[in-house]
């Protein structure tokens, strides 16, 4: 153990035996830190809707958000709920993590925002995974949140967008971009709950109290109904002294908040991604698969 509390094998984390390492000791720590099944399967479903909005909010970029909402809403679809995704990021991560060619579309979600003849019906895509659809979105989506400025009620647009489809949902997952500006305040308007997926290291400690302050806001200001659903540690990597006393820290300061669901590293995740299909398809035998079905498991019993 040298004097940063690393010990050799993080050394070797950084070349492809540690990747092999990393899926080894995540395999071994599973039950530790929360992929075990204590949490009941849900009840199966009679009929759909109305469907509960969730935005994945974190303004640090990678934490493991647009993952995390993929695999989620993939895993939830897996337990007969109808998902809808919304990529609400003008990066597009979410499409791309789905298959899609976002930048080939003639409409995404920034039609639906600024043209009020555009029906949502005729942006919803399809997936590969039965009950899930998605909401694409492409750089075109930067442009809105300046069209939006002068708009009366600017902060209730995605609101108004979503409410004709709530019916036919279960589920709506918001992949909202890493900063706290108008979109992602769009967001947190529309929705019911919030899970703040934080990557296990210190500067994503950090900004979770300013992220606090601004879901506290919208609470007060525009959305009296809006909660945290929970605090999802991602990235985890259990080999580091460093991401264990994080993980410490944030169980001590958000206390039955923080899901019992664990995510690790792994590098079954970047490969779903590029393969365009959740982790739950990709490698559905997976613990980061397991980790998803439980998280489901979690956000429906909340």
């Amino acid at each position: 153990m040298d004097e940063q509390g690393q010990s050799p094998v993080d050394e070797v984390g950084a070349g492809a035996e540690g990747l092999f390492v990393a899926e080894v000791v995540e395999e071994r720590d599973a039950a530790r830190t929360g992929a075990s099944s204590s949490i009941p399967e849900p009840a199966p479903l009679t009929e759909h809707g109305p469907a509960r909005i969730i935005s994945m909010v974190n303004q640090k970029g990678g934490v493991g958000k647009t993952t995390s909402t993929v695999s989620l809403g993939a895993a939830l679809a897996g337990y007969g709920r109808r998902v809808l995704l919304v990529d609400f990021d003008p990066q597009g991560a979410l499409s791309v993590a789905l298959g899609v060619n976002a930048y080939e579309l003639d409409l995404t979600v920034y039609n639906l925002l600024t043209q009020p003849d555009c029906h949502i019906g005729d942006v919803i895509l399809t997936t590969d995974v039965e009950n899930l659809d998605l909401l694409p979105s492409n750089i075109d989506l930067s442009a809105a949140e300046v069209q939006l400025v002068s708009e009366v009620g600017r902060e209730h647009a995605l609101a108004r967008v979503l409410a004709p489809i709530l019916g036919e949902y279960d589920i709506v997952l918001i992949d909202c971009q890493p900063s706290l500006g108008l979109l992602t305040v769009n967001a947190l308007t529309a929705s019911e709950g919030v899970i703040i997926p934080m990557e296990t290291e210190y500067f994503a400690l950090r900004g979770v109290a300013l992220l606090k302050d601004t879901i506290d806001k919208v609470i007060t200001r525009l959305n009296p109904g809006l909660e945290i659903i929970g605090v999802l540690a991602t990235m985890y990597d259990p080999r580091t002294l460093h991401s264990r006393e994080v993980l410490q820290t944030v169980q001590q300061a958000f206390g039955d908040s923080v899901f019992q669901t664990v995510i690790h590293r792994t590098v079954k995740f970047p490969d779903a991604a590029v393969a365009g299909e959740p982790i739950t398809s990709f490698a559905p035998s997976s613990s980061g698969a397991d980790a998803y079905r439980q998280l489901a498991r979690e956000v429906l019993a909340r």
